[in-house]
């Protein structure tokens, strides 16, 4: 980090102590809500309970995790019962900060950057959701106090997601959804598919939680993410209304405000409409752009409502009972904003897309099964082979999480291990938010799932893990053999980036004329985005250079 950066955040935290000192005391009010601390009772290695809560582990290993009772309650109850796991997911998000972050100095920076930019974020939290956090967080480790009180330190976390969207670009990683109603589904009903494509590692996809919760206020509702997480990035209430996000292109934002997935779970908790969900959205202040595809078991349809810093949209299909969402906006609102125009000039958001349009053209209609192998499709238009791993890809191979929704029927199938390719496994809402549940203790509606992928037993499936691990090789550091590289680009020879990273090596081994070669093979792939396209070739036109000076005074010598 430059040194005027040092001084311009040491400034800007000098100048706003005033309007970090609230944030950094404040605590919620807890006074109203009663409180019996949770006594976990093991049953075995994977099942644990407290009154009528549960934590178990299904086969497909997959955490299921049922809590009930008031806002503090609720975060005391989910934290007693995923206290290991959550205290791993912080291990495993914290370690990735360090490693980023090594100097301690550096860390201190950060600390007091953390401390000034989410310092209006409390403001605009509703009281409820802090004092759930608040119960959570008595659950989270000592390890990383040094970082933020464990209250505060929740609080950040849950703007990890938005702040991280904004600054790293992670908008970039694609999420995909649709939905269909109508004659294009098979029993006429809403139908709705996502893929979750948010990525922080292999370590922090392993342990998904399952959360079905019964609020004292509002509605019960399920919800897809990792333990410690109390805000919705995927989710379906009783009353039939769904939230996914797919996050848009954002500018840098000055402060945090209200995560995304705050409102999400506000829409969960206490929506029963469309029209409700849009007003909740509506009266909150994000600080990045998203556009959240909301479903309506009691509307029979589903539309995207876009928000963002300084705009709100929303889009509706017309004379069409299909919907498309990915990374750029559609609704009128953003038709003249430059940010989202460029998203989709280059970024990969149009390309999947044009693939969903493409699939609902040659499927009339559709059915969970269906809509599990568009969510599992690698290939690109006209089923191209683009490699495996290639963003334009429907399925990446890195999603979190897939999900499929029938919210009139109050069914939702989740996605198990590796990426979308394991079983999906249902639930049934109705079931699970009834005496019957707690009565035969099960969650799934097993005779409903739908069966794995058999790529996930292919040797191409097998070629990419080693392609992925490989890939860590091309550090700088260590010489790698032609054999190598050769091995390396066999096991994903589609994919326009082992040829790039080839290219990439061998340039700075000073060997060019392979490094020319390499990077003339990644121009004749289907390159992810515009910028990297363009990354390809500068390295080609600086290896032509230093080709041509070696040349000249070759010549010169002679």
């Amino acid at each position: 980090m430059k040194i005027k950066t040092i001084i311009f955040f040491i400034l800007i935290l000098h100048l706003t102590g005033c309007g970090t000192r609230n944030s950094v005391k404040h605590l919620p009010d807890i006074k109203q809500y009663s409180l019996e601390i949770p006594k976990v009772q093991k049953i075995n290695d994977s099942t644990f309970s407290f009154n009528q809560n549960y934590l178990t582990k299904n086969k497909q290993q997959l955490w299921e995790l049922y809590i009930k009772g008031n806002s503090l309650q609720l975060g005391y109850n989910n934290g007693a019962l995923t206290q290991n796991l959550m205290q791993r997911q912080e291990e495993i998000f914290f370690s990735k900060v360090e490693n980023f972050v090594p100097s301690k100095f550096k860390q201190n920076l950060l600390r007091g950057f953390l401390k000034w930019y989410n310092r209006k974020m409390y403001l605009n939290v509703r009281n409820d959701f802090q004092a759930e956090l608040f119960g959570l967080s008595r659950y989270s480790s000592d390890q990383y106090d040094f970082i933020a009180p464990k209250f505060r330190r929740a609080m950040y976390l849950h703007g990890a997601h938005d702040i991280g969207h904004a600054m790293q670009d992670l908008a970039m990683v694609g999420c995909s959804s649709l939905a269909v109603w109508g004659d294009k589904s098979e029993d006429g009903n809403l139908l709705i598919g996502r893929n979750f494509d948010f990525y922080v590692g292999d370590d922090f996809a392993k342990n998904k939680l399952i959360e079905f919760v019964e609020p004292e206020e509002g509605i019960p509702y399920m919800s897809v993410s990792w333990p410690g997480m109390i805000g919705v990035v995927s989710g379906m209430n009783k009353e039939g209304i769904t939230v996914t996000i797919n996050a848009g292109k954002s500018k840098i934002p000055l402060v945090a405000k209200t995560p995304v997935s705050f409102v999400t779970r506000e829409i969960l908790q206490f929506a029963k409409t469309i029209d409700e969900a849009i007003a909740i959205a509506k009266k909150r202040k994000v600080f990045v752009s998203e556009s959240i595809l909301v479903g309506s078991a009691n509307d029979k349809k589903a539309l995207t409502i876009e928000v963002s810093p300084d705009n709100f949209g929303v889009y509706e299909v017309e004379n069409s009972n299909t919907l498309v969402c990915t990374n750029h906006f559609q609704s009128a609102a953003y038709k003249n904003d430059k940010r989202n125009q460029k998203q989709i000039a280059e970024s990969h958001s149009e390309y999947r897309y044009e693939k969903l349009q493409e699939f609902l053209n040659e499927n009339k209609k559709l059915n969970p099964e269906k809509i599990a192998k568009i969510l599992r499709d690698k290939s690109g238009l006209k089923g191209e082979k683009i490699g495996y791993g290639n963003e334009k890809a429907l399925n990446q191979l890195l999603a979190h999480h897939a999900v499929i929704f029938s919210p009139e029927k109050r069914l939702v199938w989740v996605s198990s291990n590796p990426y979308q390719l394991g079983e999906f496994i249902c639930y049934d809402l109705n079931e699970i938010f009834s005496d019957k549940q707690l009565k035969n203790g099960k969650f799934a509606k097993s005779e409903l799932n739908i069966a794995k992928d058999p790529f996930v037993d292919s040797q191409e499936y097998k070629n990419y893990e080693e392609f992925k691990t490989l890939s860590t090789q091309f550090d700088g550091k260590k010489l790698l053999s032609d054999e190598f590289i050769n091995h390396y680009q066999s096991l994903n020879p589609d994919f326009w980036f082992v040829y790039n990273q080839s290219g990439k090596y061998y340039y700075d081994q000073k060997h060019y004329s392979k490094a020319k070669s390499e990077f003339e093979k990644a121009l004749t792939k289907e390159i992810t985005t515009i910028p990297d396209k363009k990354n390809v070739e500068k390295y080609l036109n600086k290896t032509l250079r230093k080709l041509n000076y070696i040349k000249t005074k070759k010549a010169q010598i002679n």
